[in-house]
């Protein structure tokens, strides 16, 4: 018999094969964890008879095979370590990003920082469906931020100068949407191909490609699973605080309007998704 059915029923319990267990699922915000708060879920985990753990593809941890009359213990373990139990039901659930500008050469923007302020203002909110949040650094995508129900990503567009370019060809062998072509000495970007990923303007030996804009593509409605589908794009934004913004509107609606029992994927055409995006975009500042 479960003696908390309050503990039991928070997003982050999630019940076994085996009723009587549970695993705990916790809030790991872009998956970073202190070195002292990885010694401390592994003393957690011990403490609780555990020998393994689990890292899901959310970038959390879970600690499996708990008995149902721990779970109020191991949450207060938990919180005490800094590493809170996480969520995994129809909420908003552990926002998952790329290293970003912090580590990685092809990323535009900086996606720790983008994680940890949503998270702070939306983690494990109730919703009528689950909402993931997915933050790419580049068009590259290693987060599959277009297979979340909202996907965020950075994207540059090069700029070049006419007369400037030497027409050596560099930027080319790097493009690997094959959308640069070097024409009468000079190199030519064919925009319907571009991707706008920005690997070109840091290939320049020269560096003479420069940044039209840059900013942050969002696409909202996408899923994993059993039928997979791409979200559609919402609206690119050019700053950090334009984002959050948008995220937060996009969860008030959702919450308010969106029906339970359905994945967002499955009822964009139902809410007529023009309408939908129009609602969320009016009042913005272009």
């Amino acid at each position: 018999m479960i003696e908390d059915p309050g503990m039991h029923m928070k997003g982050g319990i999630i019940t076994q094969k085996n009723k009587d267990y549970c695993t705990i699922r916790t809030r790991m915000p872009a998956g970073i964890l202190s070195i002292e708060k990885m010694r401390g879920l592994a003393a957690i985990a011990e403490k609780y008879g555990q020998t393994e753990v689990h890292l899901t593809t959310r970038q959390t941890i879970e600690i499996p095979h708990i008995h149902h009359t721990k779970l109020e213990a191991i949450e207060a373990d938990l919180l005490k370590n800094g590493t809170p139990v996480g969520s995994e039901r129809d909420e908003i659930v552990n926002i998952v990003a790329c290293p970003g500008t912090d580590r990685c050469k092809f990323a535009n923007i900086d996606t720790i920082s983008l994680a940890m302020k949503l998270d702070e203002k939306l983690f494990g909110k109730e919703m009528p469906t689950k909402l993931r949040i997915s933050i790419s650094g580049c068009p590259y995508a290693c987060t599959s931020p277009i297979l979340n129900e909202i996907g965020i990503t950075g994207r540059k567009k090069p700029l070049r100068t006419p007369g400037l370019c030497t027409g050596c060809g560099h930027c080319t062998e790097y493009c690997r949407e094959s959308a640069i072509e070097v024409r009468n000495g000079a190199a030519v970007v064919n925009d319907a191909k571009c991707f706008q990923c920005g690997v070109c303007i840091e290939s320049c030996p020269f560096k003479l490609i420069g940044i039209e804009t840059q900013g942050y593509r969002i696409t909202v409605g996408g899923r994993r699973g059993r039928h997979p589908k791409l979200g559609r794009e919402l609206v690119e934004v050019g700053t950090e605080d334009e984002v959050v913004e948008i995220i937060e509107k996009l969860s008030y609606w959702i919450y308010r309007r969106a029906w339970s029992g359905r994945l967002l994927s499955d009822q964009l055409d139902d809410i007529q998704f023009e309408k939908f995006k129009e609602e969320i975009l009016s009042g913005r500042k272009e």
